[in-house]
């Protein structure tokens, strides 16, 4: 399969690279969305991951919300993992024109690659609720810049909340553009790392146009009969064969 991969890749011009949770799982991150996620967050919190992660549940639990978070969707020691690395090595060789990713983990520019479209958003960034100021990841981690888990603003004393997308609120237009426009001008698309369950990133497939959609995962996914070529097989360990 992987030996179709490349032949795919010699004869495309342009590639772009569509990601979710198991490209970051290979770099020790899991995934809160799996049934062992779900366990851990039913049998330690009480309730569902997409429930504590939800607006809602936010603005009426910030406490418990920023617990979670902290506890689960923070990884300050988390390092690029093999997709992370050869996705950059595309991209520098000229091959790869972009970085679409559902993770906000800020492996891909760790790793190296500069075009990379964050659908939901990015634990790294933070702003005031109040006046906006921003923040560093650092700061919301820091025990003296929060009354108990909830970091506040030196400046005007609101929420400082992360800059990612929650449940109950939709993608930023700009992005989704960005990510629709690089999907249609491609050749070949490569999804690789997820399930493509959630929605509406996974409705961004129907916007390719090309000639080869690619999907790598290790389980099936509702697209696979639309693709050219399925590997069921390890995201970081497929690339790094074809890079």
């Amino acid at each position: 399969m992987t030996e179709v991969l490349k032949e795919i890749l010699d004869l495309s011009s342009r590639v772009v690279f569509f990601g979710g949770a198991g490209v970051s799982t290979e770099s020790g991150i899991p995934d809160f969305r799996s049934e062992k996620g779900l366990y851990s967050a039913m049998n330690k919190y009480g309730q569902s991951p997409e429930s504590m992660l939800s607006k809602t549940f936010f603005m009426q639990n910030p406490e418990k919300f920023f617990k979670y978070y902290k506890e689960n969707l923070i990884h300050p020691n988390a390092k690029p993992g093999a997709a992370h690395i050869s996705l950059a090595a595309m991209e520098h060789s000229g091959k790869l024109s972009a970085v679409i990713t559902q993770n906000g983990d800020g492996l891909h520019q760790m790793a190296g690659s500069k075009n990379v479209i964050e659908l939901h958003g990015a634990v790294g960034r933070n702003y005031c609720m109040g006046c906006g100021l921003k923040y560093p990841v650092k700061y919301v981690l820091s025990p003296s810049q929060a009354r108990g888990s909830i970091p506040l603003c030196q400046s005007c004393g609101d929420i400082v909340r992360p800059d990612v997308v929650m449940f109950e609120e939709p993608l930023d237009n700009a992005v989704v553009n960005a990510a629709i426009s690089e999907i249609e001008s491609v050749d070949t698309l490569i999804v690789g790392g997820t399930s493509l369950a959630v929605y509406p990133a996974a409705g961004l497939l129907h916007y390719f146009k090309g000639d080869n959609l690619v999907l790598i995962n290790k389980s099936v996914t509702p697209y696979d009969a639309m693709a050219n070529l399925v590997i069921h097989d390890s995201i970081g360990e497929v690339l790094s064969q074809v890079v």
